[in-house]
């Protein structure tokens, strides 16, 4: 080979190198999260320095999802995963990781199950623990604490851009939970009743009670009894609205609206998004907020 070829092929090397080099570098980070507030902390954080998507697909009721072969594989070759623990993702338990994984039920507070007042103490998972633990801005606030951590670990040049998002989000939940503290303050009842119990962390937060139809299951049925005591519970105490989520069927809770004469709104636990929400691009902020109104006009706030 003369050397005119040598200095050729070498040349075609090096700008083939250098073309791996850039390919690589702008390959973003992928982060997988399980639920809507945990991806919500992460795209607003990460922003568009890492590819963030979330697991569970949109409109699907968290607690009957199981992911696709599809699924999985995407899940496997994510560099970061984010789930959020607690009992909330059976399928994941025997899954096995190529990169990072976080448990972020292990950086929060949790609060144990309880029965509630027909004795409905069953629930859809293991644990002996609420998994709705992001309904408590608290727990919100380590979340982002972590995942700004985790973000950082995977991407060390971004770190500033990072914290300094991170602060941004982190004001956002403390301005929210004044607002939930004082927009909840003074009302006339102190009961929400809902179809499955998923704001055990909001109610002890804020000072009222949850009345759920089926406890803490979205898959338990409800008996005529139960359905009977819970229209002689809204009578009584002159309940002017019950709630229902997205998720699940709305057919009981408006059959029990309409024989108790009282409205029926929806009430999101932020588990999942509906496509409707994806469309006008709501945030865990927009969500929670809306919550806030219903939640205060239900309990007649002052």
């Amino acid at each position: 080979m003369s050397f005119k070829n040598i200095v050729i092929a070498l040349t075609i090397f090096q700008l083939f190198i250098t073309n791996q080099i850039l390919y690589a570098s702008s390959q973003k980070p992928l982060v997988a999260t399980s639920t809507f507030s945990l991806y919500d902390i992460t795209k607003h954080i990460a922003m568009d320095r890492v590819d963030t998507y979330m697991i569970l697909p949109v409109g699907v009721d968290i607690h009957s999802y199981e992911p696709t072969p599809r699924e999985m594989i995407k899940l496997y070759k994510s560099d970061l995963v984010i789930y959020s623990g607690a009992g909330l993702e059976p399928w994941i338990k025997n899954f096995e990781f190529k990169k990072r994984v976080i448990n972020m039920s292990l950086y929060v507070k949790l609060i144990k199950l309880k029965e509630d007042n027909e004795g409905h103490g069953h629930h859809h998972h293991d644990s002996e623990m609420d998994p709705h633990y992001w309904q408590d801005l608290q727990n919100m606030i380590k979340a982002t604490e972590q995942i700004t951590k985790e973000l950082a670990a995977l991407s060390p040049q971004n770190r500033e851009f990072y914290a300094k998002n991170r602060d941004a989000y982190v004001t956002m939940l403390k301005k929210l939970d004044s607002d939930y503290k004082s927009r909840l303050k003074s009302c006339r009842l102190d009961t929400i009743i809902v179809n499955h119990n998923a704001f055990s962390y909001l109610s002890n937060n804020y000072g009222f009670s949850v009345k759920a139809l089926s406890g803490f299951s979205t898959e338990v049925q409800p008996s005529a009894k139960d359905m009977a005591a819970l229209i002689e519970f809204i009578k009584k105490y002159k309940q002017k609205t019950i709630f229902f989520e997205n998720f699940t069927s709305d057919k009981v809770m408006k059959s029990i609206a309409k024989e108790a004469k009282v409205g029926v709104w929806v009430l999101q636990p932020l588990e999942n998004i509906t496509a409707d929400e994806v469309v006008k691009k709501l945030s865990f902020e927009d969500i929670m907020r809306d919550n806030l109104t219903k939640i205060s006009k239900s309990l007649e706030c002052r």
